[in-house]
């Protein structure tokens, strides 16, 4: 004797039952009816959507050729432990991440050599005036974030970043619903009806970036973005001079499931985005397998400014190809408590002068 088959209502999830009388499956708790064929096929839909296979080939960057990295230096920051890379010419004294003196550990070993860099377009005196530009006006803003002394510290800074290439093959189930209400004048009605809804598509992706550096918030880089890769070029040290490097301490294998969760959510949007018709639309299924799947390794400029203030630190961020400037902005308590007794001052010095006029009326 073959087990029996359980199938659970779409709407409410209750387990259904068969009606004889409307020879359609009944779910006994919201009362909703469906036809035996469609809840078989909704069934046999949810079985067949397989878990995603999003597997990458990772072996992106190359060896580096000898002699290439002679003219290379590396500081360490003894607070955070980033690593930071320099040409011989260009010296580094504080860690762009956390404000911290640096010191010089030694000739550059390790890693492996990035396949593209996108030189910097902005210069420290563009990146200084959109700073000032995003400050500019704000009263209640501490006084550090104004000084000038503190604004030259901005630093360039190349930041590594994997870059994913996939076509993906999206597979989602959903369950759709339509409302219609209706009224004969002593009741009011609504029909709710469900629908299963399938949908299936391709996409393809190029140079979904992953930054590779712990130390760089990943909300942080994603926000300056994008980076236009149309100006990258075949990595060589010489764009190094007169920036700092940071080495990468994630690597492409680590970088996978932040790359992972970028493409799947939105390969997901995009095929939802095709349903149209419905008052409300639910995920029930879904997966997404990904085929010639690369990655690449690169160097993007950025512009930072690190600020601690009150025990919170603060990071600004600039797009050192597109100039994109991003960065939370604190308030003064102290300054905030003045102004504001200072607006209830004049406020009450108004109402007073008022009331002496009407006084003399």
């Amino acid at each position: 004797m073959s087990d029996v088959i359980e199938y659970k209502c779409p709407a409410c999830g209750g387990k259904l039952e068969f009606n004889s009388g409307s020879q359609k499956m009944r779910c006994p708790f919201c009362e909703s009816e469906f036809d035996v064929d469609s809840i078989k096929d909704h069934d046999n839909c949810l079985e067949h959507i397989k878990e995603d296979d999003m597997e990458w080939e990772t072996s992106a960057g190359s060896e580096w050729q000898s002699g290439e990295k002679e003219n290379m230096r590396v500081y360490t920051c003894k607070s955070c432990g980033g690593e930071i890379i320099t040409d011989a010419t260009t010296s580094a004294s504080k860690c762009p991440y956390c404000d911290n003196p640096v010191v010089m550990s030694g000739n550059f070993s390790g890693a492996l050599k990035p396949d593209y860099i996108i030189p910097f377009k902005y210069d420290k005196e563009a990146a200084k005036a959109a700073l000032n530009k995003h400050i500019e006006g704000r009263k209640l803003l501490p006084k550090v974030f104004k000084d000038q002394n503190h604004i030259d510290e901005i630093k360039g800074v190349y930041v590594p970043v994997w870059l994913f290439d996939a076509d993906a093959e999206g597979k989602m189930l959903f369950k759709g619903e339509k409302l219609r209400s209706w009224s004969d004048g002593k009741f009011n009605y609504i029909e709710r009806s469900y629908f299963s809804v399938q949908r299936e598509g391709n996409v393809q992706y190029e140079l979904v970036p992953v930054d590779g550096s712990s130390k760089m918030q990943d909300e942080l880089m994603e926000s300056i973005e994008p980076f236009d890769f149309k100006d990258a070029v075949e990595f060589k040290t010489a764009y190094l001079s007169g920036y700092l490097a940071d080495k990468y301490d994630i690597d492409a294998e680590q970088s996978v499931e932040r790359a992972n969760e970028r493409i799947k959510n939105t390969t997901e949007q995009i095929i939802s985005g095709t349903v149209q018709g419905y008052n409300s639309l639910t995920k029930e299924s879904g997966s997404v397998c990904l085929h010639n799947a690369k990655s690449k390794y690169a160097l993007y400029p950025v512009w930072i400014l690190n600020t601690t203030w009150d025990g919170k630190k603060y990071v600004f961020a600039m797009n050192g190809q597109t100039g994109k400037f991003v960065g939370d902005l604190p308030i003064d308590y102290g300054a905030s408590a003045k102004y504001f007794w200072g607006i209830t001052a004049a406020v009450t010095a108004v109402c007073f002068g008022i009331s002496l006029l009407l006084g003399l009326g």
